[in-house]
């Protein structure tokens, strides 16, 4: 039995808003135990022989490339030019997973937001679908339900196979809470998890039959796809011209409904899908009043309350059956019942143009992050931290000068043709024109402090002249 597992790094995970945004998605934040529900997934699926495939957008891939390397677990990059739903990005995944020593592997794809405490469970239930996936079927793994969800997905099981597994008798969309009771009541339901077991061949052969535009969109963009490696990790681009014509269709609607060759093997243990602020607080204890609370936050007189608060004092007073998230630039405060309407909220604040809607004021990069700290007129304030070994690109800037002022760790800086180093404490000072790059040259995370001075501080007054993680050289605005 070799499986490779292929995780789908997609998603904007707006429900979860103000943690999770555009710019740095529910998968890559830090839920549970200090890791983010991506490094849960690798952890969960290292017992496979085969090295992972994680399928991302471009804008996150050194995100993905930082979850691999912190769970010290072998695997590539599979970057989509452009979102297409998982019907394009499981085909991507099996193109790449074929065309290596033209092997026919049995692929698991699997969610990168999905909340599996008991991983041994989780891989006893994989392993009962095997049989299933070698002989031909694509499977499916449903979970036995707890409640009577309407906000998930459910498959009715069919006849059992000789395999083990049963025959998916139809997949039913999210139903109304009615609907959801009496599915439940009948029994022979399970909730649609989206994790799938087949082999290579046979996916690609349901995809010819089923969705065959989007697979010859996908086979296009994978006919001479561009690849790198970036320190221990691969990156593999697909043709973005191709791929951009794909239609964007859930392998659920492109497959596995019309297809009459699918299987299920019901999963029992703990499972979410983190999709609402209330299954992030139930990952929580609570206490006595039914209050969960992370971070520091306090609560007072109240009930049933839930608090983020990860970087400064929260407190919640004589409250009942609020959510408050807190963040930096952004506050959130929901009824529980309004939990699943955040995504509303997000879209009201996109058509305000109101940048919070989609980026955090500390964004990552592929050489460590930057946090905005102060911004007015004509001057900027932000703190950088560079990972060891990282460098920023070889570049300069029209508009702005800029000063920076070491506070931990060394700098390497070169300033035209000068490259010197900074300690702790002292300071550099980089007129506008100037080339220039910073490189963390020692053992420990370098932070400091600049201050951007000009009539113009946008991110896209940057003039890249070299840059070490394959991002092209671009021109400023002028």
């Amino acid at each position: 039995m070799s499986i490779t597992p292929v995780i789908l790094c997609g998603g904007s995970g707006t429900r979860l808003w103000p943690l999770s945004r555009q710019s740095f998605p529910k998968q890559f934040v830090p839920l549970v135990g200090n890791k983010s529900l991506l490094q849960l997934t690798l952890d969960r699926l290292a017992w496979c022989d085969n090295p992972v495939i994680c399928v991302a957008a471009e804008d996150h891939r050194f995100l993905v490339a930082d979850a691999i390397e912190a769970e010290n677990v072998p695997g590539q990059v599979l970057l989509e030019p452009a979102a297409r739903n998982t019907a394009a990005a499981m085909a991507l995944a099996a193109l790449l997973a074929r065309a290596a020593n033209n092997a026919d592997p049995l692929l698991l794809f699997c969610p990168s937001d999905h909340h599996i405490p008991d991983a041994a469970a989780f891989a006893k239930t994989i392993r009962e679908g095997v049989p299933a996936a070698e002989a031909g079927a694509i499977v499916t793994f449903g979970v036995v339900p707890s409640f009577p969800s309407s906000a998930y997905g459910y498959i009715q099981q069919g006849d059992e196979r000789a395999d083990g597994s049963r025959q998916v008798a139809r997949f039913i969309e999210k139903p109304a809470p009615a609907a959801a009771q009496a599915l439940l009541l009948q029994g022979h339901v399970l909730w649609n998890a989206g994790i799938f077991l087949t082999r290579a061949s046979t996916l690609l052969a349901a995809l010819a039959q089923h969705a065959a535009d989007i697979l010859q969109s996908c086979e296009n963009a994978m006919a001479a796809p561009r690849e790198d490696t970036v320190g221990q990790i691969h990156f593999v681009r697909p043709q973005a011209e191709p791929f951009l014509s794909c239609r964007s269709q859930s392998i659920d609607y492109a497959v596995m409904e019309p297809h009459d060759n699918v299987a299920v093997v019901p999963f029992q243990g703990q499972w979410s899908d983190v999709g609402s602020w209330n299954a992030v607080a139930e990952l929580t204890d609570a206490d006595d009043a039914g209050n969960r609370i992370t971070g520091q936050g306090h609560a007072l007189n109240a009930r049933n309350t839930f608090i983020h608060a990860p970087g400064r004092t929260v407190v919640a007073l004589g409250t009942q059956d609020l959510l408050i998230i807190d963040t930096p630039d952004a506050l959130l405060v929901a009824q529980r019942d309004h939990a699943e309407q955040v995504k509303d909220v997000v879209a009201h604040l996109a058509q305000r143009q109101i940048p919070q809607a989609a980026m955090h004021r500390r964004v990552a990069r592929p050489w460590g992050w930057y946090d905005s700290v102060d911004m007015g007129e004509r001057f900027q304030v932000k703190r950088i931290g560079v990972k060891p070994g990282a460098s920023l690109s070889l570049q300069k800037h029209h508009h702005r000068a800029e000063h920076w002022i070491i506070v931990k760790g060394t700098a390497e800086v070169t300033r035209g043709q000068e490259v010197y180093l900074l300690s702790e404490n002292q300071s550099t000072y980089i007129p506008i024109g100037e080339v220039h790059r910073l490189h963390n040259p020692g053992k420990m995370v370098l932070e400091m402090i600049e201050v951007q001075s000009g009539s113009y501080l946008g991110e896209d007054d940057i003039v890249r002249l070299e840059d070490i993680y394959g991002r092209q050289p671009e021109p400023a605005k002028k």
